[in-house]
């Protein structure tokens, strides 16, 4: 069992052994790069194709061509992932807010209650339409596309907000679900 527990995790369950060789170099990189690797990517190792599936959404929604910055994208996961109470991806890129964004506060105002943090009417504007998507989806109105557009954000730039909280309101719910746990190492991250 895993983290001084008696219960099972979804850490317990069994990676493909062996890993094929693709997933055991990205394994690699990530040890290389982050100094570990990530519980997530553990925790999908026992289904190589959910792996790689989830792997390619993250990647794309977090890491590829968007009009949102990468802090901007990671503070979408952290204002989703407080909102669902999700302590993987609050623990897990809160560290990366801090790190990207230089400011170890923003970092813990994001996972609290980003409202307290000092923001852009951009950044304000998004968060607040990632929650409500988060929380009442079914409530959006053109009026919440347009405040959007005020602030700058274009079509696209919305359907990539609600991209990455769709994403992040799927996987903090599969997180949850079978007692997913951030790394140690996230803790001390970016302090």
């Amino acid at each position: 069992m895993t983290e001084q527990t008696d219960r099972p995790t979804a850490l317990d369950l069994p990676m493909v052994d062996p890993l094929p060789d693709a997933t055991a170099k990205y394994f690699s990189v990530c040890q290389d790069k982050l100094g570990m690797v990530p519980n997530v990517l553990r925790a999908y190792a026992f289904d190589i194709a959910k792996l790689n599936a989830f792997t390619a959404m993250y990647n794309d929604l977090m890491l590829g061509d968007s009009g949102l910055t990468k802090l901007e994208r990671e503070m979408i996961a952290v204002v989703v992932s407080s909102t669902n109470r999700c302590w993987y991806c609050q623990v897990a890129h809160g560290a990366a807010v801090r790190e990207l964004s230089g400011d170890p506060v923003l970092g813990e105002r994001m996972v609290m209650n980003y409202r307290t943090a000092d923001l852009s009417p951009r950044q304000r504007g998004m968060l607040d339409f990632a929650v409500k998507l988060t929380e009442a989806s079914a409530k959006v109105e053109e009026a919440d596309r347009q405040a959007l557009r005020d602030v700058g954000f274009s079509d696209r730039d919305i359907f990539d907000i609600a991209s990455v909280a769709g994403f992040f309101n799927m996987t903090n719910r599969v997180a949850s679900a079978v007692d997913m746990r951030p790394n140690p190492e996230y803790h001390a991250q970016a302090r």
